[in-house]
């Protein structure tokens, strides 16, 4: 059944609205999975405030060229059946959700990657992008490198008060 055009203007105008806002959207080859591994394609994603959406290239073309740092993107990978994950507050997120899927789908295949600044990504880039932390884990780290040296004062100062203690406990003893 074809889309009347107004579902498509409005299709056109999401689309650019969800691009435009987009830190990273990865695209990937879908044909093959079954509706049922898509519903788990989908949950996964949602899980980790990724959108996942299938919708002609076509489309995504005209989108991508109302967006200012797309307008000269190479759109010539858009081709075949293929899926976007979007995410607007992580740029790892997509390409992690992706990948892991990948890895117990052969079905889902990486094509690339358009970040939010316009900068385009290959399948090999969106493979390593994905092995890196998220964002939430990188700033765990930090947060854990930053309390180490407080931890350790802590419990410097925790054994020193313990023996003093220990100590005016034996004196009170005696």
């Amino acid at each position: 059944m074809a889309i009347s055009k107004d579902k498509k203007q409005q299709l056109v105008a999401d689309l650019t609205e969800l691009l435009n806002d987009a830190k990273m959207t990865v695209f990937a080859k879908y044909q093959g999975l079954s509706v049922k591994e898509m519903q788990e394609l989908r949950n996964s994603a949602r899980e980790n405030n990724v959108k996942i959406k299938v919708v002609k290239n076509r489309l995504v073309r005209v989108a991508m060229g109302e967006i200012a740092v797309f307008k000269d993107a190479d759109t010539s990978k858009l081709e075949g059946q293929l899926l976007y994950a979007i995410s607007d507050d992580d740029e790892v997120a997509p390409a992690q959700v992706l990948a892991k899927f990948a890895k117990d789908h052969a079905a889902l295949e990486l094509k690339g990657a358009f970040s939010g600044t316009g900068e385009e990504l290959d399948e090999n880039q969106v493979k390593a992008l994905a092995d890196l932390p998220s964002k939430d884990q990188l700033i765990g780290q930090v947060v854990d490198m930053l309390l180490g040296p407080v931890n350790d004062i802590t419990n410097g100062l925790s054994g020193n008060l313990h023996a003093l203690l220990d100590g005016i406990a034996d004196k009170a003893t005696n």
